[in-house]
């Protein structure tokens, strides 16, 4: 990783504590947060999109798409709403990525999966509505190269899966510390309600959980099986995850080599927090980018 994009990493983190608008605009880009209304979810999603420094002036041009995924406790604005943005347009302004849309709704901790008891849908959500209401919106290129997704620590586990799952859709997938737990802990039906995490858990996945609806929905479970023919993966994760997600990344990495499935994987020095985050996020966007330039 180049100085330039080191410092970004870490000048972003700064801002992280320092709010900007979701609003905000500058002449290398803006942020624009709205939301949809889901008959899927019965509510509605909100969601933030940032534009390129061009999509004001060039008006007949057509913009990749990369959907970003946040993880649990974070919301739409985890870019837009913060020092993010800043990053995303010192990337522009320097020309490290291409222009393309970046797309971030609201998940709660939704895993970005159906819910085992059905009650929240979040994956038909995205697919049936998200998508289809976005591409329209805006002015997207079509086709599955154009298209791509990522995300962190649980939306990176969501940008797996959805991948993985449906890899007609997505050209490239990335995750930065992607919640891929290789082995559940054992508990019984009364440890789940006092345990947050368990409980997290439990509202998505069965309480206790659901071993065989978590295999099938698992990023790990899939990448055994999954037709990934085509699909550019990119993951990384920090050394010393407060999570314990450095092992459930070497296991996917395991995985996909043992099919012979090109990706490109890291373990770099850090734990799970907003300093690793920020200091490689530039690595994901640059790859997408390459896969934008390359369709």
């Amino acid at each position: 990783m180049n100085e330039f994009i080191r410092r970004a990493g870490i000048a972003a983190l700064l801002l992280f504590a320092f709010p900007a608008s979701a609003s905000a605009a500058s002449a290398s880009g803006r942020a624009e947060c709205l939301s949809l209304a889901s008959r899927i979810l019965g509510h509605r999603v909100a969601y933030c999109t940032i534009l390129p420094p061009s999509y004001e002036s060039e008006t007949s041009r057509r913009y990749p798409i990369l959907y970003f995924l946040h993880g649990i406790g974070e919301n739409e604005q985890m870019l837009a709403g913060s020092g993010g943005l800043n990053l995303v347009l010192d990337l522009w302004e320097q020309h490290q990525i291409g222009e393309c849309l970046i797309v971030t709704p609201a998940a709660d901790s939704s895993f970005y999966i159906n819910s085992r008891d059905g009650r929240v849908r979040y994956e038909d959500f995205f697919l049936q509505e998200l998508m289809p209401y976005i591409e329209r919106r805006y002015r997207t290129r079509r086709g599955r190269a154009s298209r791509a997704i990522g995300g962190i620590s649980m939306g990176g586990y969501g940008a797996l899966h959805l991948a993985f799952r449906h890899p007609e859709l997505f050209g490239s997938v990335s995750a930065h510390s992607a919640a891929l737990i290789e082995r559940l802990p054992e508990v019984s039906a009364g440890d789940a309600p006092s345990i947050p995490r368990l409980r997290i858990l439990g509202n998505v996945f069965g309480s206790p959980v659901d071993r065989a609806f978590w295999d099938r929905n698992s990023p790990l479970g899939l990448a055994r099986t999954a037709n990934l023919a085509g699909l550019k993966i990119y993951f990384d994760c920090g050394s010393e995850d407060d999570y314990g997600f450095n092992a459930g990344a070497e296991s996917l990495h395991k995985e996909l080599a043992a099919r012979r499935i090109p990706h490109e994987f890291h373990i770099y020095p850090g734990g799970h927090n907003w300093i690793y985050f920020a200091d490689h996020l530039p690595a994901s966007l640059e790859f997408h980018s390459q896969v934008f330039d390359g369709s």
